[in-house]
């Protein structure tokens, strides 16, 4: 009989065999674990790429389409005025991309009323954890002038303001279409007096806070015939020495203005009295008799000025009353004045100064 044995099938031969079946579950468990996992990584790795690739992009649109606009980004940190700018704020200043920043003298390229403005919003915007937005005027480290648009903000730590950041803006073109649209809108394109529309608002508004003293309509005589003799391009240069003459004259005026084709207003003050009104109307009168050069020509023309002293009327009131002196003035032979009195019996009717 053979001695040979062997184990029997009870729970323990049992067991063993469960826990090697197990061991090589748990390492098919675990290297699928670990393939799911190096997959999500991988998955992670290429989404951090693709936003790296995403935000390059938007950064490079960013960059392109702030020097487009002539926008950069700037922060100064507080208390310690520490600056940081972006390559268009460098341009903008005529300074050298990454060049050091001194806010001490970056400021010196502010005139005075920038200046004052600048410090005055921003030190309010600091105390009050707010923002603001200026359009302040520059001179270059370069020596040219430029208008740029400062927006900022203020950032708080722990309610304490660690920064101040915001944009600037360069807005020289802006500036000056804006203010050659308000010229335009003002002034006499030809003459650079005041225009009719201008003068039609400083003449309604003259009971807010600056009365007026007195009306002088001012119409240049035999300005007619040159015109129609010479030509316009003559006639304009008439018109021209015309204006340069009254605006000469008239240092005292409130408004000096072209208000038609050889037509003129001047607008006084208060201040003066019916002497000094008079003798200035005289001074015009001369100052327009003298002869005009052009084109090698001598041409003469005269003026006859109206006069009206404002009162308890309208505005409308006083440029009538103005306008019917002129036209006494007129029919008195020209080259005078005349100014308009109202009397009774006489209402409407102008009597000589």
């Amino acid at each position: 009989m053979s001695d040979t044995s062997y184990a029997p099938k009870g729970p323990a031969s049992q067991h063993g065999r469960r826990r090697g079946h197990d061991s090589g579950g748990e390492r098919r468990r675990d290297a699928a674990t670990i393939a799911s996992l190096k997959a999500e990584v991988a998955a992670q790795a290429a989404l951090i790429v693709r936003q790296e690739v995403s935000l390059a992009h938007s950064r490079k649109i960013f960059d392109r389409a702030s020097v487009a606009a002539r926008i950069g980004v700037w922060e100064c940190s507080l208390p310690g005025e520490q600056l940081h700018w972006t390559d268009v704020v460098y341009d903008l200043f005529d300074l050298p991309r990454g060049a050091a920043l001194d806010r001490s003298e970056i400021i010196k390229c502010y005139p005075a009323e920038s200046r004052k403005a600048l410090d005055s919003l921003r030190s309010r915007a600091i105390v009050e954890r707010s923002g603001f937005t200026l359009d302040a005027e520059i001179t270059t480290f370069a020596g040219r002038s430029r208008w740029i648009r400062i927006t900022a903000t203020v950032e708080c730590e722990d309610g304490v303001p660690v920064r101040i950041f915001g944009m600037k803006q360069d807005i020289t073109e802006e500036k000056i279409l804006s203010d050659r649209m308000r010229y335009l809108a003002e002034f006499d394109a030809m003459t650079g007096l005041a225009n009719r529309a201008r003068f039609q608002a400083r003449l309604a508004h003259a009971d807010e806070g600056r009365p007026l003293g007195a009306l002088l309509l001012i119409d240049l005589d035999g300005f007619k015939a040159v015109n129609d003799t010479f030509g316009h391009v003559v006639g304009d240069e008439c018109l021209k020495a015309a204006a340069e003459r009254l605006a000469g004259g008239c240092g005292e005026a409130d408004l000096v203005a072209r208000v038609g084709g050889d037509e003129f207003a001047v607008l006084l003050g208060p201040h003066l009295d019916r002497g000094a009104v008079s003798g200035m109307a005289r001074r015009i009168i001369e100052a327009m008799g003298n002869p005009v050069v052009v084109r090698g020509q001598s041409l003469r023309l005269g003026a006859s000025v109206g006069i009206a002293f404002a009162g308890t009327g309208t505005p409308c009131d006083l440029f009538a009353q103005a306008d019917t002196a002129l036209y006494a003035a007129k029919a008195a032979g020209r080259n005078t004045f005349r100014i308009f009195k109202a009397e009774a019996g006489l209402k409407g009717r102008s009597v000589a100064a």
